[in-house]
């Protein structure tokens, strides 16, 4: 007998993807924003960005899982992921902010100040990791739980994706904190002896009131996904330890795989973590308002084209393509196995990626006339495309993991399997980090050098043409490698974990199927032994006849 699928309505599904804005919005400030602010704005070393991103996957590779224990054993009247998507939203727009909140490390006088600024960037990270984690396991576990049809999960995660993509605006902070400080800076004479360091002032400054900003509307829109919200599918009675949670997640052969490959796929993530700093500075020179063609009083005369051409087929470039095929790859779920999209997603991907860094080599390392600005943009939306259908196939591969472990062991563990995608998500931009971090340091692009080169442009010299000791062009050539390379070699090792992927499309099927028989067959003997057994009233009412039976007896005896 086919059982009707309870999902979401329509009303629900807005509502959840008001709040994935949201989060993704707050996600993006930090994952690419901040690492602009520290790297860019108050100068941390790039080693020690590199300790720090460490430390925080180190403890992350704990506190994902434990998460998503506590998760599952939570039990309320909301069920088990809406209290987390109520509550944290605001605290996590608290400590956006903090992180943000910091000395210039190029500015201090003394080792203590220096280890100050560096110990508050790695503490106020690593609360915004923990944070985060509360919130982003609870919110992709549980569109596993608003609906039992599988088109349904489909489609929510799909769109989700693609709302998560359109949450990358949140990339602009940089451009707009960048706007507010061009506004501080006003008229200042550019002869000046101090207009380098005033410049940097305001940069921080606008950074600071652009974040503020935009964390407090983002997390306002977050909580969305958990007032607007309905868990239906029933929390299972069984649950398991920490521990016991570790061994589930590696003996569930699909989950397992699809772990393996996210990790192997980490340096995508240098994609979203140097394009800002390549777009800034390579194609902008240091700062996107260059965008507008100033005389010498700093009165706008007109657009710079070359600028907006470089700018305009980078970016569209890498956000189209995601949009593209995160819109059509739930469509192509329903015609081509899950395993066969995504290991074409994974070695197809990886020949626009490797493409940019020859084609860099190739024109001599300038890239920024029209034809090979257009160049770089193709390659991007090819390469980018394929991260986007990727992304949208892992989230719907893991809540497929969750109704398979369900049916094998009869445990829902959605907190835990959705923690391995959160953990994936960090790991990603830690190792990303930790690769920019040692290249950078390789090439000199650290610290006091960037806080020179800064002033060197604020001073008028040129990105593309700066020596600054290290050689000419060694920081645009570390930049482009890093969005290359990296990028095609993850992809490309990507696919192996997944080539014999352990659970075909027929089998989910099958098993979803089994899961809502179950659940309906369950739910009738519940009712059943309700309607049978009596009522608390019925029984008091019961107890009570037979005691005043008794009493008018005893009365009688009288």
């Amino acid at each position: 007998m086919e059982h009707k699928r309870l999902t979401y309505t329509n009303k629900e599904l807005g509502g959840y993807l008001v709040g994935m804005f949201g989060q993704n919005l707050i996600y993006n400030i930090v994952a690419t924003g901040l690492y602009f602010y520290f790297q860019n704005v108050i100068c941390l070393p790039a080693m020690a960005l590199g300790w720090i991103m460490t430390i925080a996957r180190v403890w992350d590779a704990i506190n994902d899982p434990m998460m998503g224990t506590i998760v599952d054993k939570t039990k309320t009247k909301w069920g088990k992921c809406r209290p987390y998507l109520i509550i944290f939203p605001g605290i996590i727009g608290v400590v956006t902010i903090l992180t943000f909140i910091n000395g210039n490390y190029a500015n201090a006088t003394t080792s203590a100040q220096k280890a100050l600024i560096i110990g508050w960037a790695a503490f106020s990270y690593i609360a915004w990791g923990m944070c985060f984690t509360v919130c982003d396991i609870p919110l992709w576990g549980i569109t596993s739980l608003m609906t039992e049809d599988e088109n349904d999960r489909s489609k929510i995660l799909g769109l989700a994706r693609m709302v998560a993509g359109v949450g990358g605006i949140g990339v602009l902070v940089v451009q707009i904190a960048q706007a507010l400080g061009t506004a501080f800076v006003g008229n200042l004479d550019k002869s000046a002896p101090d207009y380098a360091e005033l410049v940097q002032k305001a940069n921080q400054k606008g950074f600071i009131i652009t974040v503020i900003i935009m964390t407090v509307v983002a997390s306002i829109l977050f909580e969305f996904a958990g007032i607007a919200t309905r868990e239906r599918v029933e929390k299972s009675e069984k649950s398991y330890t920490f521990k016991e949670n570790f061994k589930i997640m590696f003996s569930n052969k699909p989950f397992r795989q699809i772990l393996i490959s996210g990790i192997l796929r980490s340096p995508i993530q240098l994609l979203m973590i140097v394009a800002m700093t390549l777009v800034t500075y390579y194609y902008a020179n240091g700062n996107i308002m260059n965008i507008l063609a100033t005389d010498a009083s700093g009165k706008i005369t007109g657009i710079n084209f070359k600028i907006l051409i470089g700018l305009g087929c980078v970016a569209l470039g890498l956000f189209v393509g995601q949009f593209v095929a995160m819109g059509i790859t739930p469509l192509l779920i329903k015609k081509f196995e899950k395993k066969t999209l995504y290991n074409f997603y994974s070695i197809a991907g990886a020949v626009p990626f490797a493409l940019i860094y020859v084609f860099f080599k190739i024109s001599g390392g300038d890239l920024t006339s029209t034809v090979w600005s257009i160049v770089i943009g193709i390659c991007m939306l090819f390469g980018s495309a394929s991260f986007g259908g990727i992304n949208v196939l892992q989230s719907v591969m893991i809540a497929d993991c969750v109704d398979y472990e369900e049916y094998y062991n009869g445990v829902r563990t959605d907190g835990v399997f959705f923690s391995g995608q959160s953990f994936i998500t960090k790991l990603a931009a830690g190792l990303s980090t930790i690769i920019s971090s040692v290249v950078y340091s390789i090439v000199g692009y650290s610290g006091k050098n960037v806080d020179i080169l800064n002033k060197a442009i604020a001073n008028g010299e040129s990105f593309i043409t700066y020596d600054g000791g290290t050689g000419k062009g060694k920081y645009a050539a570390a930049m482009f490698f890093l969005i290359s390379i990296p990028p095609a070699i993850g992809m490309l090792l990507s696919a192996i974990p997944t080539l014999k992927y352990a659970m075909t499309d027929k089998e989910h099927e099958n098993i979803l199927a089994e899961l809502v028989s179950r659940r309906r067959t369950a739910k009738e003997k519940t009712d059943a032994d309700s309607t049978d057994a009596p009522s608390t009233l019925d029984a008091a009412s019961a107890a009570l006849e037979d005691n005043m039976d008794s009493i008018v007896e005893e009365i009688n005896n009288l």
